[in-house]
């Protein structure tokens, strides 16, 4: 269960549950339950005891993202096994991972394990490029190896510990060139020339904000997903807001050095 824009949550989320699938002789089913848009949002869901969920979502400003707490605080574990993951960009995973434990565990939800993963950040093509990787997803499967071992053993089955502070920390804004904090929630993307008018861009849209008849016209708000912009077949969607460029810059710079997976079981 995910919300993944540029599918990089979607990766790590769909291998462990394969990995787990593999581990396991007996019969069961794997379903793929995807909350990337706005209709799947709409949809109730529920679970049971003799279920294991892996929900994933990715890290926004260190924290889940606020747009997807609505739709999270309505989901019914009623007893089922949970284990939470969230991916970010390079920088910092901050208290993003502890706030979706809370969420499920008010949810109903038993959480076992949890996980912090890195993917290419939604802001650059730079930054965290190609992950997760090949390396990324053996600490994946080893990471399904151990859960695996926990749900098999009733003695195991307890809740887990994982970083963050309580209360949790702001979202993370970043600075201009003086250090003052800048606020570019309500920056959005441009279409250049190059647009052929696909209309891609309005079907993965995770916030259904980009104009059908206008592509080049958002309706509603944008959350820089990155959706948009890389999944372009002709690079057509851009940014170009000073703050926005900054800040992207900043981060590809002093977080280039590359950061490993975190895992509590």
């Amino acid at each position: 269960m995910y919300f993944s824009a540029t599918d990089t949550t979607k990766k790590i989320v769909c291998q462990i549950a394969h990995k787990i699938f593999q581990f396991n002789n007996r019969e069961f089913t794997i379903n793929k339950i995807d909350f990337t848009l706005p209709g799947a949002r709409r949809e109730p869901v529920t679970f049971g005891e003799d279920d294991l969920v892996i929900i994933g979502v990715p890290v926004y400003a260190g924290r889940v993202p606020n747009v997807l707490l609505k739709y999270l605080n309505t989901i019914q574990g009623n007893g089922a096994l949970a284990v939470t993951v969230v991916l970010y960009g390079n920088r910092n995973y901050d208290d993003a991972l502890i706030e979706l434990k809370d969420i499920v565990e008010g949810d109903g939800f038993q959480v076992i394990a949890g996980g912090a993963f890195i993917g290419e950040h939604s802001f650059s093509r730079i930054l965290a490029k190609g992950r997760p990787d090949e390396k990324d997803l053996i600490q994946v499967s080893d990471f399904a190896r151990q859960i695996y071992g926990k749900i098999t053993n009733p003695e195991k089955i307890q809740a887990v510990t994982v970083e963050g502070h309580r209360p949790y920390r702001k979202y993370y804004m970043p600075k201009d060139a003086q250090g003052n904090p800048v606020d570019i929630r309500k920056v959005t993307p441009k279409t250049n020339k190059e647009c052929i008018d696909c209309k891609l861009c309005v079907r993965v849209c995770p916030m259904g904000s980009i104009d059908m008849s206008d592509v080049g016209k958002i309706n509603g708000i944008c959350i820089k997903c990155g959706a948009c912009i890389k999944k372009c077949p002709v690079q057509a969607k851009y940014f170009d807001h000073r703050d926005y460029l900054r800040h992207k810059e900043e981060l590809e710079i002093d977080y280039a050095e590359r950061k490993e997976p975190e895992i509590f079981i």
